[in-house]
């Protein structure tokens, strides 16, 4: 008789609509998402005439939206352990809405920022829980591309803020309506995970056998039952299942845990190491990165628009690969090209300076640059930590792990613009280039391999290698 895990591998295809169409209401959180981050680039200007905004006052309306993004990634995952996934995405799509009309009718600079720091609190919270559920919900052999849906829409929503702020500038109070506009998505957000099941997962480790059957029922559609009973078996015989196996008290205690340590170091490390690559930097600041190569100020900003449309263009690309090729040999070959993209564009602002000839070769790096991110390093940032970690544990580990990425991201934004006046393009491109290289080291010797695997089979290939209890062995 075949395994639970070979069941679920035969059947993943088998009816993959309702679990695509679970994904992508699950993904809207990954749009606002990127709407909210991208929307402040088209209504800074306007904002800071309206409140007469000092060049510190900018910095502290566009950076509140981070301290925010890290505290509702800090604290998302220990709640969702505790009440659900579908409990803690419905509260975050309140929180949207929220922020989006504070936004809207913020009658100061200080209360705007509140508002930022209200909708960093809902990015957060989806950063850290939209891959999660879709990975929970998803089969083992399309996990990687329906959680890569969170990524995707994600980019979406970076471009659909770009089209709102050009479409919307030139009305009365323009940027109101930017942001205004953010709470339809987010409403549409909130009513449709209402209307989701639970994670059949996080249902199975409190013991709610029934309720995780008809949850699997939900997003497998009308297939072979056996398959979803296959499956159900693995999740309730797995290492956490069981009611009494969700720790009650110390769940950040339990990261300590020597079983959790492996995918925990991969985790957190690949967020670290992937925003210190410098790859926000580039998309934050990349009109200046072009202007300092020689471009005009004009052709600059075309040539920012051409880097957003290759990012999202080349998302699908990485989507379709990763169930494919698997996660670290994308993730390496991308760290790789990465790092020859940068090392390139370093060179270039080393030999060029202001030489308008080399201005061009200088955005030839940086598109390849970032369609190696978009293709590979975007799109496993999210889906590597949502399977690594063990069930009983798994939304407080990625509470974790998203404050890092989001601390990371604060810290390498920043120092970005103090290491171009110290170390000048070219040596702050040969930083990053060498944090790059050092992505794809750790990626082979610390990121294990999961695609095709399912979220129990990936739990007990890392418990040995913690030295941790097998699945059944006393405790």
């Amino acid at each position: 008789m075949a395994s639970p895990s070979t069941t679920v591998a035969r059947s993943g295809g088998a009816s993959l609509r309702p679990v695509t169409g679970v994904a992508l209401v699950a993904a809207i959180g990954g749009l606002l998402f990127g709407y909210d981050t991208g929307v402040i680039s088209g209504a800074l200007l306007d904002i800071e005439s309206d409140f007469g905004l000092s060049s510190f006052g900018s910095g502290v309306v566009v950076s509140s939206i981070l301290v925010g993004a890290m505290i509702g990634a800090a604290g998302a995952g220990n709640l969702s352990d505790r009440y659900g996934r579908r409990p803690v995405l419905v509260a975050a799509a309140g929180i949207f809405t929220l922020g989006a009309a504070m936004a809207a009718f913020a009658p100061s600079a200080a209360l705007l920022t509140a508002a930022r720091v209200v909708l960093g609190l809902g990015i957060g919270a989806a950063s850290n829980l939209v891959p999660v559920y879709i990975a929970e919900v998803a089969p083992p052999r399309f996990r990687g591309r329906l959680v890569g849906l969170n990524q995707l829409m994600i980019t979406l929503g970076i471009v659909l803020a770009y089209v709102a702020n050009y479409t919307l500038k030139d009305v009365p109070h323009d940027w109101r309506w930017m942001f205004g506009l953010a709470a339809v998505p987010a409403v549409l957000f909130g009513a449709g995970m209402l209307l989701l099941p639970e994670s059949p997962r996080w249902l199975a480790l409190r013991g709610a056998t029934e309720r995780a059957r008809a949850a699997l029922r939900r997003v497998r559609g009308d297939g072979d039952p056996g398959a979803v009973e296959g499956e159900l078996a693995e999740l309730t015989a797995g290492p956490a299942a069981g009611a009494g196996a969700a720790p009650r008290r110390g769940r950040w205690r339990a990261l300590a845990d020597r079983s959790v340590r492996p995918a925990l170091v991969a985790g957190v490390g690949l967020q670290i190491l992937g925003q210190a690559s410098g790859v926000n930097t580039v998309i934050y600041y990349a009109p200046k990165i072009f202007e300092s190569s020689g471009l005009g100020s004009s052709s600059a900003v075309l040539a920012t628009v051409g880097v957003g449309v290759v990012n999202l263009v080349m998302t699908p690309v990485g989507m379709l690969a990763v169930d494919r090729f698997g996660r670290t040999r994308l993730l390496g070959t991308g760290a790789v090209v990465m790092a020859l993209a940068l090392a390139g564009l370093a060179a270039t602002l080393a030999a060029g300076g202001q030489d308008s000839s080399f201005a061009w070769l200088a955005v030839l790096f940086v598109v390849l640059f970032i369609a190696a991110v978009a293709t590979t390093l975007n799109v496993v940032v999210f889906i590597i930590p949502s399977e690594l970690y063990p069930l009983r544990v798994r939304g407080t580990a990625m509470s974790l792990t998203m404050f890092s990425n989001w601390t990371m991201n604060f810290l390498v934004s920043l120092t970005f613009l103090t290491l171009l006046d110290a170390l000048g393009g070219a040596g702050t491109f040969t930083l990053y280039a060498a944090v790059c290289a050092l992505l794809a080291v750790f990626t082979a010797r610390r990121i294990p391999e999961t695609r095709g695997k399912s979220l129990e089979q990936i739990e007990r290939e890392l418990a040995p290698r913690a030295g941790a209890p097998r699945a059944g062995a006393p405790r």
